[in-house]
């Protein structure tokens, strides 16, 4: 089992796992006898980027702030990534939905890496879309991610969110290996849809490979409704290695879109 492990660890990786061996919907959570243990070193202990560290192009087409608007101000910001199809969110999420169920992550002849970072990788790309190029010294690929976003795009985390739009979750695990939560942005998916009732699928690769998650914000604590049986929030952290047993709701940190989409989308101050 150690040399398993020891086999995966040497796979590149840009610093994204959960906890756990992943459940699937409506499942029980088996976890496994081992734990993710990335062979890359640790990132450092950071908190996760404000938008004031954007460069003024993040923010070109929003009026500029001469003073910090109420949190509870609404802004409409929209996606600068100038070329990009209209159809690009139909094919990010096409994409992503054939490799639910797939051990790696593979699209047209090309495998990406075996974590989390890879398969946002995969589907974007095939969108014409590289979302990299903006990492700092310490962050992991989730936090460029995050970064690109900021950049070129919009994070929120109020609202209803699109298809297609990225998920970023924090602390799913102890990356800096110090036990302590102090680990920042570590986990991302995609919005694959959104119910009624405000409960999210979210598509992400996990240790065991690309599958489906869901996420209800309005009760981030609850695992399955109690009068219904619905699944509202799947296990994003299983316990040990200095962390807690969390749910997908409790860990979420933000939403993101740097897509173009049917109409501007108002997001509350964060």
């Amino acid at each position: 089992m150690r040399n398993i492990a020891l086999l995966a660890g040497l796979v590149w990786m840009t610093g994204c796992a959960t906890g756990s061996a992943g459940a699937p919907l409506g499942g029980q959570v088996l976890f496994e006898s081992y734990r993710y243990r990335p062979a890359t070193p640790s990132a450092m202990p950071r908190a996760i980027p404000e938008e004031d560290e954007a460069p003024p192009t993040a923010i070109a087409e929003a009026p500029k702030r001469k003073a910090s608007p109420p949190k509870s101000a609404p802004r409409v910001r929209k996606v600068s990534n100038p070329g990009v199809s209209k159809d690009a969110r139909e094919t990010v999420l096409s994409t992503a939905r054939a490799l639910v169920g797939k051990a790696q992550v593979k699209v047209s002849g090309r495998a990406y890496p075996s974590d989390c970072t890879g398969l946002v990788e995969a589907v974007y790309a095939q969108a014409g879309l590289s979302l990299k190029g903006l990492s700092k010294p310490g962050d992991n690929g989730v936090t460029a991610l995050y970064r690109y976003a900021l950049n070129h795009g919009r994070v929120y985390n109020g609202g209803r969110p699109l298809a297609g739009d990225l998920v970023f979750f924090r602390e799913t695990y102890d990356q800096n290996r110090d036990g302590r939560s102090n680990d920042g942005l570590t986990h991302v998916g995609l919005v694959d849809q959104v119910d009624t009732d405000g409960t999210v699928t979210v598509i992400h690769r996990v240790k065991r490979g690309v599958v489906r998650y869901r996420m209800n914000l309005s009760q981030p604590k609850v695992s399955k409704d109690p009068n219904t049986g619905k699944l509202l929030n799947d296990t994003l952290r299983a316990p040990g290695a200095g962390k807690t047993f969390a749910l997908t709701g409790q860990l979420f940190a933000a939403y993101a879109s740097v897509l173009p989409s049917p109409k501007p989308v108002v997001v509350a101050q964060r």
